[in-house]
């Protein structure tokens, strides 16, 4: 019999306690479960070191992935051969849905019980911290924070709708973009991220999605071993409309105010400009660098 830990979050509303519990029925018909309801990043690293042989399941949206890979890999666990389990309870659910993980909980609870190991790639940054999808800068965070108003009321529509607000409300930072130690930008379109140059939103993705399933970097992968780079100029009242209009659908790379660019290692400079990694905001950064880890942890998805 499988020997499971799931943590969750305890602060989790009660729309997700049903929820939780249909999991939980459904992992417990196979396995010896424990559930650790965790407050606190001290909480959750005790929880995670000290589960002994049980595999760690993972309840909760992208931010609570963040928090429990960010505890692995404290613990020195995250190569471990043993893969962890989501059962994807967020409002965004990008990394799931990128995995193809069902976003029914007794469905992604049984992947849990018989899914495959798949690899994934793991993004680092220069102040210790970890992303597993990705980190966004610029309007994309004033469009978490807008988002954040309606997402009680609204859930993922919430999301596209931030976008929108922000888009048409922000004028742009100057930040100096570079991937791979080239600076990001459009020789043929005439601009360059090189710090003088106003943009309006740079993504470091892992996964195609953020907030909700909204495509920033359509064809990133997350296993590929690259980083896809979103960078926008789209600063102008009508650009930043139209950026705007085209981001829920992906259409934005088509413009010639967007490029979106691959590598291993990305750079950004300038501002303050708050970034939001994994749906957590952190405000003011000046300086961040990010770096791809390929293959550096493993979770398990439908067979």
């Amino acid at each position: 019999m499988q020997r499971l830990m799931v943590v969750v979050n305890r602060s989790a509303g009660t729309a997700d306690d049903e929820s939780l519990a249909a999991a939980l029925t459904v992992l417990r018909s196979s396995a010896d479960v424990t559930v650790a309801a965790t407050a606190d990043a001290e909480e959750l690293g005790r929880a995670v070191s000290g589960r002994g042989d049980r595999r760690l399941v993972i309840a909760g949206g992208d931010g609570s992935v963040h928090a429990a890979i960010t505890a692995l890999d404290a613990a020195g666990a995250l190569r471990s051969e043993d893969p962890v389990g989501i059962v994807p309870l967020g409002t965004g659910n990008d990394l799931a849905q990128a995995l193809g993980l069902p976003l029914d909980p007794e469905q992604s609870a049984a992947v849990v019980l018989d899914g495959v190991a798949r690899r994934l790639d793991l993004v680092r940054d220069d102040a210790g911290g970890v992303v597993v999808n990705a980190v966004h800068a610029g309007a994309g965070a004033r469009a978490g924070a807008e988002a954040a108003r309606f997402k009680d009321r609204l859930g993922a529509v919430a999301y596209p709708l931030g976008a929108v607000i922000a888009g048409v409300s922000t004028g742009g930072w100057d930040l100096r973009v570079e991937v791979d130690g080239r600076v990001v930008g459009d020789e043929a379109a005439g601009w360059a991220a090189d710090g003088s140059t106003s943009v309006l939103m740079a993504a470091v993705c892992n996964g195609p999605t953020i907030g909700g399933a909204t495509p920033i970097a359509p064809g990133a992968g997350l296993d590929d071993g690259l980083l896809d780079v979103m960078v926008s100029v789209a600063t102008g009242p009508v650009a930043r409309a139209a950026y705007a209009a085209a981001l829920p659908a992906g259409r934005h790379v088509e413009r010639d105010d967007v490029v979106v660019v691959r590598g291993r290692a990305v750079t950004v400079t300038g501002g303050p400009v708050d970034l939001v990694a994994d749906g957590e905001l952190e405000e003011g950064v000046l300086s961040r660098s990010w770096r791809v880890e390929p293959s550096a942890w493993s979770v398990l998805v439908p067979n």
